[in-house]
């Protein structure tokens, strides 16, 4: 499958118009629903595989991602690469490794996302790195909203500038237009 991400967004329905309350808190005019990509197994793998391929010299033992929209990217990645795939879970608001998920000094860790606007929690999975003591290979991502810089190599399937505001300045809001949270990440 020749990867068209951005005509496979618009061809499913994933990029949506109208006022919406990102995962971030900020309010946007448009919004990508990640799970029109992640509910096709068609495409999650060659999106999945052109992340892989990007990382494949970087000697990732570990692919690691949030909970729950990045697991089944995550998966797919460390597939790809054939190396296994973790994922970070809040408990009690803390997120952390569960499930008996622990890394060492010795892993190398890509941290692979779906959408990233501010980054909030690539940053939180790369806080869980750090505290394991495990080293940063990169970061993967399917869509960047916005330039957000990690301090690490971070790779982007597709760039889609997005404007978002904060909710005191979000001229939608000011016009009294109804707002829709479809968004996964919670505190």
């Amino acid at each position: 499958m020749s990867l068209n991400l951005k005509g496979e967004l618009a061809s499913r329905g994933a990029l949506l118009e109208g006022h919406f309350k990102l995962s971030s808190g900020r309010h946007s005019n448009r919004f990508v629903q990640k799970f029109r990509i992640l509910e096709d197994p068609k495409l999650v793998e060659p999106v999945a595989r052109a992340i892989a391929d990007r990382f494949r010299d970087e000697n990732v033992t570990v692919v690691l991602s949030a909970a729950v929209g990045g697991i089944i990217l995550g998966y797919e990645v460390a597939r790809a690469l054939g190396t296994k795939a973790m994922f970070v879970e809040k408990e009690d608001g803390v997120p952390k490794l569960r499930r008996s998920f622990a890394l060492s000094p010795r892993d190398r860790v890509l941290v692979v996302e779906d959408v990233v606007t501010t980054g909030g929690s690539v940053r939180e999975v790369l806080d869980v790195v750090r505290a394991q003591g495990a080293s940063v290979a990169g970061i993967g991502v399917i869509v960047r909203r916005s330039p957000v810089d990690f301090g690490f190599e971070t790779y982007a399937l597709l760039e889609l500038p997005i404007e978002s505001h904060d909710p005191a300045e979000c001229p939608q809001c000011a016009g009294g237009e109804p707002i829709t949270d479809p968004g996964s990440r919670r505190a």
